[in-house]
């Protein structure tokens, strides 16, 4: 029932009398649902002019699209996973999500980043997913979340990407993160869901925020801008997409950390990326190996920046 108010919800300020109206509830009832969902992590304002939504909150009408990523737009206070809310919204038999549907969400009781990693999400983040209708060759889906990278940096204005799916404060601490899980079938990806995780004015400790970049901006621009890149650079040439990436890159040129599982926790200079996205690392003994998947650790810090 909550939800059934947040899509009546604007910034405009609107009386009890007329949302209950509109829901056929009592202006108590409307009462008790607006205060649930700011129990959601929803930011809505109540005085005496009425309800309405903080400005720059990341909802349908308040943010402003200019492609087909995010056209078709959905806004929650709690739920489990936008990756979830996705998936189950795209399988709809009524009315499936279309290519570029987007899942915004205030809180997550179960997020997740790669590896089964949680992200954490409170006020002053941005967690949404965006769904990629398929079919899409397999060969592609390694380079996806390199181009999400370079989407969030330019998005961001500022910071580096770290290999594979981080983007990174000058100090090294994580700004943003992405999560890509897909739906095979055979030699083809029906489809996939980007998950992107934005810490943009409050962070877990440890973590940075965004708006070190660009301050004053809002949840609501920044979906818009970063989107509008997803759209730039998801189709984008791989040659293009990995040459700004490397530009971009606080990894290359780095010792590095990180484990194979034929050879254990190895340690080498990160040298480059190849065509598939995989991280090449040049050995202490001169040798160099391919690491395809998995984490990479920096060693030492970066400088600030």
């Amino acid at each position: 029932m909550p939800e059934r108010l947040l899509q009546l919800l604007t910034t405009t300020p609107q009386s009890g009398d007329d949302l209950g109206a509109a829901l056929g509830l009592s202006r108590v009832s409307v009462n008790a649902l607006a205060h649930r969902l700011r129990d959601q992590g929803v930011p809505l304002a109540v005085s005496r002019a009425g309800y309405a939504l903080e400005p720059g909150t990341p909802a349908p009408g308040l943010v402003p699209v200019s492609g087909e990523l995010g056209r078709a737009l959905r806004y929650f206070g709690e739920i489990d996973s936008t990756q979830n809310a996705l998936r189950d919204w795209a399988a709809d038999p009524q009315e499936p999500a279309p290519h570029g549907a987007v899942v915004v969400a205030e809180r997550q009781t179960a997020g997740r980043g790669r590896r089964g990693r949680v992200w954490q999400t409170g006020t002053g983040n941005l967690v949404f997913s965006v769904l990629l209708r398929g079919p899409l060759p397999l060969a592609s889906l390694p380079t996806l979340p390199l181009a999400a990278g370079v989407a969030l940096h330019r998005a961001a204005g500022g910071g580096g990407l770290k290999w594979p799916n981080d983007l990174l404060d000058g100090e090294g601490r994580k700004l943003a993160g992405i999560l890509l899980e897909a739906e095979l079938r055979g030699e083809e990806a029906r489809q996939a869901v980007l998950g992107i995780g934005i810490n943009v004015t409050d962070a877990p400790e440890g973590a940075g925020t965004v708006d070190r970049y660009r301050p004053g901006v809002t949840r609501a621009g920044l979906l818009a801008d970063v989107l509008a890149e997803l759209e730039r650079w998801l189709w984008a040439p791989t040659a293009e997409v990995l040459q700004a990436w490397r530009a971009a890159s606080v990894t290359l040129g780095r010792p590095v950390r990180f484990e194979l599982a034929e050879h254990g926790k190895m340690e080498g200079v990160a040298r480059d990326i190849d065509m598939q996205g995989s991280l090449l690392v040049a050995l202490p003994d001169g040798r160099e190996v391919t690491v395809g998947a998995g984490d990479v650790e920096l060693v030492g810090r970066l400088a600030a920046g």
